[in-house]
């Protein structure tokens, strides 16, 4: 069953446009139903934004009202908390190639060690972000639009820039 999910995703329901604006459109749902059954593990009220790609989804996990955005790419092993939000053209992936070799192609070398990416309940990573292997988001971030994030960093951080860094905290200091 899982299988024909999958391939039922991806030719069809990944391209399918939403009828209306509205986040429980038609479309949604449909893709919804099928990633509740693919992914590692998938939340109540998830909204998968079109073109969404996460490859067989078996290392996501995305908590319950989280919001896969447009064209966003998640690759690897990968857990989105609760509440999460994030917009088009997000990539977050846990892998990376090997290169400590010189004497050989980095092609040639294979993929280092799998780093999982966390993000925290009630996130919201903007446009065109970029999360790197082993970054962990506290509760309650935000990542500013465009920002490559190569750290973790803690709950209530404002986050932006290339590589990112702390914007300010979304908490009043005493």
């Amino acid at each position: 069953m899982k299988k024909i999910l999958l391939l039922l995703y991806y030719v069809i329901l990944r391209r399918i446009h939403p009828f209306t604006s509205e986040d429980d459109s038609l479309s949604n749902k449909l893709r919804y139903y099928a990633v509740k059954h693919i992914l590692k593990h998938c939340g109540k009220d998830v909204t998968v934004r079109y073109n969404c790609y996460f490859g067989i989804g078996d290392r996501l996990s995305a908590g319950d009202r989280c919001s896969l955005g447009y064209n966003s790419r998640l690759l690897g092993n990968i857990t989105l908390g609760n509440d999460c939000m994030m917009g088009p053209d997000v990539v977050m992936m846990s892998m990376s190639h090997a290169y400590d070799r010189t004497d050989i192609p980095i092609k040639q070398q294979g993929a280092k060690e799998d780093k999982p990416i966390v993000i925290g309940d009630d996130c919201w990573i903007g446009t065109r972000v970029i999360i790197m292997p082993g970054v962990h988001l506290g509760n309650h971030c935000i990542v500013g639009s465009g920002a490559v994030v190569t750290k973790s960093f803690p709950d209530y951080s404002v986050i932006g820039g290339v590589p990112a860094k702390l914007i300010k905290t979304r908490i009043q200091q005493k």
